[in-house]
């Protein structure tokens, strides 16, 4: 059964993907170009060698440009693969030629061996997608609670230690403040199509 806080963080979620949802593909093209222009050259994006992306689905905005500018500048991608029978993420390398397979919520994910996955901790960069969040820093996920647990160890840490995180959202999915609990795991940046938010 629901509480209060989960009602309320499931109504947004609703709302929220409604509005995403709403964007055609040329604006969530202008979205991507926009979300590349904010990030692609801030010092933290240009200073890291591993770097995790995702695969937008269900109108979430588009690293792509930032991924192809990963890869020209030589940077290492990877993308998040559910590990089976597990709840947690790795990351498996990522490049724009390697076989991809589907896990079993039907996302696309690179078909590598287990040996070649890394962890969260590996990474120097982790670029997550987002159903909502506010400023100060609180993520609002899909609720599967996958980057929660796999990030779990950065909510003890007293130092910016990697890997660094930053959700990626349109502007529209900023709230003025979200329904918060205990094991959110917050962002120390949020970055849309019109700027960069520094987490308060």
């Amino acid at each position: 059964m629901m509480n209060d806080i989960d009602k309320q963080r499931q109504s947004l979620r609703l709302l929220l993907r409604q509005q995403r949802n709403s964007l055609d593909s040329c604006t969530q093209m202008q979205h991507a170009h926009g979300l590349d222009k904010q990030l692609g050259n801030n010092i933290l994006f240009k200073r890291s060698k591993c770097i995790a992306a995702y695969l937008p689905t269900n109108g979430e905005i588009d690293p792509c440009f930032l991924i192809d500018r990963a890869w020209q500048t030589h940077k290492k991608v990877y993308l998040p693969v559910l590990a089976p029978l597990s709840n947690h993420l790795y990351f498996a390398p990522y490049t724009a030629d390697c076989n991809m397979k589907f896990n079993r919520f039907q996302i696309a994910e690179p078909d590598a061996h287990p040996k070649d996955w890394l962890q969260a901790r590996q990474l120097d960069l982790i670029l997550m997608p987002l159903v909502g969040f506010d400023s100060m820093g609180n993520r609002l996920g899909m609720g599967g609670g996958f980057y929660d647990r796999s990030l779990s160890f950065t909510r003890f840490r007293k130092t910016c230690h990697r890997p660094f995180l930053i959700g990626l959202a349109h502007q529209l999915q900023q709230v003025e403040k979200l329904p918060y609990q205990a094991h959110d795991v917050p962002m120390q940046m949020i970055a849309t199509e019109q700027q960069l938010h520094i987490s308060q």
